[in-house]
């Protein structure tokens, strides 16, 4: 504030007066010293910009910010404002484009698909932290290296793991295999062919698997984004998921444990422009929003606070009463409020607010532990149990009863929006028919026989199936439809609940034997809804823990091939032994509206990308005006 007051001639002036009072005496100098510094305050307050906040909320509660720790959305999210991969998907271009990030240019990709090459921009900072000694800490291209190794040491368990080693990079799965036999420490140390420093900013990875789409891994920054091997050593391992330090537009301020996240403007981050071009279709407000920040500094907010809001009263509330700027996601019971046969409420839409409504590409499902005594196994007893559950979840009623009508029936494990996902493909995922679940379950033998009322096993042993679940009501809402399912089927269900964080973590360790969930894409193609079938998958994306020698063979094929027919075939195969063996009940792929307030300028919502708000403006004077009313 000093500088700012010396600017003014007013405060000159006083400052000449104190020095003549403090010769006359102490305390009449105190008492105008007192009035000097509250007029400093005034000019400051008064010359000072107001800090851009963009205030929304979560309804899930984060479990950490480590890239190489974190798997679920929500941490991903603030991960992703933090961390930087080389590149990135453009915020507003339609249909979806890569673009470099971090990197100097689009990589070198042979034509193999088998060897990357990068080379990073110069000058990139991370943010400052007293694991760099007070020195500024350049990015380098040695930083993704380690960031990639880290995924490999099987002290973080990475959730994403599988992959890196569907690709394959050379030396780097046989050095942690090797580790992990000695019972050794990760060696960051040794050098891997996969993995090739050519110079201080440019690094080269090599797979034994040629990918045409392994590319899109590099802009998912809540994954492969660059973290400072000072930085974890610093903190350690455990630690280091409370202290993410990066080069992206933000920093982590504050963190309040599923309660509150704040994250402030990163001091070091690099000049880079706002430059989005909205598809021609785009909404023409839309249009003129991004047309007016164009050649605006990122990130244009400076400040964003994150709530944890489980309830969706609370969340939709606070919203209404202006307590958050943007409400993703609109919850299922109050679309038809704010959004009346798709179109934005009049009364809404008088103050100025917008909508933005899409389906993601996701799907929603119920998962059966492949490992457990009563719901898992590939024998026809087993198979057949879970096909009967299948077809005894009326999923029409689930869409419109606790989904309000916002989700289409999933035919597959592809979400719209993907390669793979396909309109007007049908199968027996959606079906519901009651008395064929019935008889199939009293073909293979589960009927009562105690003449309780509820069917058992077929050796005779009680038939209980545990769902695990979050205290939330949309949750509560679905459950409700799992108890009316089962009682129609005579088959007994108990729910378990618990936190989302802590689900994560037990499903993760193999030890529920069911559990609601969904899974969403990171770059536009299917090839991560088939992985979480992936037998090499087990604990990470493939949460059942689905085996299939056949399934592998098939994901591992469609991974080869460029997009086109041939690959088509062979996803729709894997598909087809997803479906026939049901470790997944996919119930429905999900629609969803979000809304912004009006003095939220530039909002859309790109599926690809979690930290949107450096690309969105606050108009601070609309603001002031709400909050003075």
């Amino acid at each position: 504030m000093r500088p700012a007051a010396h600017k003014a001639g007013g405060v000159v002036v006083c400052e000449i007066r104190i020095l003549d009072v403090m010769r006359r005496g102490f305390a009449r100098a105190a008492g105008l010293a007192a009035l000097l510094g509250a007029f400093s305050l005034t000019v400051a307050a008064q010359t000072a910009q107001p800090t851009k906040t963009l205030r929304y909320s979560f309804r899930v509660a984060e479990t950490g910010f480590d890239p190489a720790q974190i798997s679920d959305r929500y941490s991903k999210t603030v991960a992703a404002g933090i961390f930087e991969a080389p590149l990135e998907f453009a915020y507003l271009a339609r249909p979806y484009q890569l673009r470099p990030s971090t990197a100097a240019a689009m990589p070198e990709i042979s034509e193999d698909f088998k060897t990357l090459t990068f080379r990073i921009k110069p000058g990139i900072y991370f943010s400052d932290d007293p694991a760099f000694g007070g020195k500024k800490r350049e990015l380098t291209a040695a930083d993704y290296i380690y960031s990639i190794k880290r995924h490999y040491d099987p002290a973080l368990n990475s959730r994403n793991l599988y992959l890196l080693e569907n690709v394959q990079i050379l030396g780097l799965s046989e050095l942690r295999k090797e580790l992990m036999a000695a019972k050794k420490p990760f060696d960051y140390d040794r050098e891997v062919e996969g993995l090739q420093l050519l110079d201080r900013y440019t690094f080269r990875v090599k797979l034994g698997v040629g990918d045409p789409r392994f590319i899109n891994q590099f802009a998912d920054s809540a994954f492969l984004g660059a973290m400072a091997r000072e930085v974890v050593e610093y903190y350690g391992e455990k630690k280091i998921m409370e202290h993410p330090v990066g080069t992206g537009p933000y920093r982590l301020a504050e963190w309040r444990r599923s309660s509150r996240i704040v994250l402030e403007k990163n001091p070091n981050y690099r000049e880079e422009l706002y430059d989005e071009q909205p598809p021609a279709d785009a909404d023409p407000v839309l249009k003129a929003q991004a047309a007016k920040l164009k050649g605006r500094r990122l990130p244009l907010t400076e400040r964003v606070e994150i709530a944890i809001i489980e309830e969706n009263q609370p969340r939709w509330l606070s919203f209404l009463r202006h307590e958050a700027d943007v409400l993703e996601e609109v919850p299922s019971e109050y679309v038809s409020i704010a959004t009346p046969n798709g179109k934005l409420a009049p009364n809404l839409a008088k103050e100025g607010m917008r909508s933005v409504r899409f389906p993601y590409p996701e799907v929603a499902f119920s998962y059966f532990n492949m490992e457990d005594p009563v719901v898992g196994g590939y024998t026809p007893e087993k198979v057949a149990l879970r096909r009967a559950i299948s077809l005894a979840v009326d999923i029409d009623k689930e869409i419109r009863l606790p989904r309000r009508g916002q989700a289409i029936p999933a035919q597959g494990p592809f979400g719209p929006g993907t390669f793979g996902y396909r309109p007007d493909y049908k199968s027996e995922m959606s079906e519901y028919n009651l008395p064929k679940a019935k008889a199939l379950l009293d073909l293979y033998g589960y009927v009562d026989k105690n003449g309780d009322g509820w069917r058992d096993l077929p050796d005779g042993k009680p038939l209980v199936i545990e769902y695990a679940t979050q205290p939330d009501s949309q949750s509560r809402q679905l459950i409700e439809q799992w108890q009316k399912n089962m009682d129609a089927l005579g088959v007994r269900i108990e729910f378990k609940t618990a936190k989302w964080p802590e689900n994560l973590k037990s499903a993760n360790a193999g030890k529920l034997m069911m559990w609601g969930v969904s899974w969403v894409a990171t770059a536009p193609d299917g090839d991560t809804f088939l992985a979480l079938g992936d037998g090499r998958a087990k604990g990470q994306a493939n949460k059942s823990r689905f085996d299939l020698p056949a399934y592998n063979e098939l994901y591992q094929k469609q991974k080869l091939l460029p997009n086109g027919p041939e690959r088509q075939a062979l996803m729709e195969q894997a598909a087809k032994l997803m479906i026939a063996y049901m470790p997944y009940k996919i119930t429905v792929h999900r629609l969803f509206t979000d809304l912004a307030q009006p003095w939220v300028i530039g909002f859309d919502r790109n599926v690809f990308i979690r930290d949107f708000w450096q690309y969105v403006d606050i108009d601070t004077e609309q603001l002031k005006k709400q909050q003075a009313r």
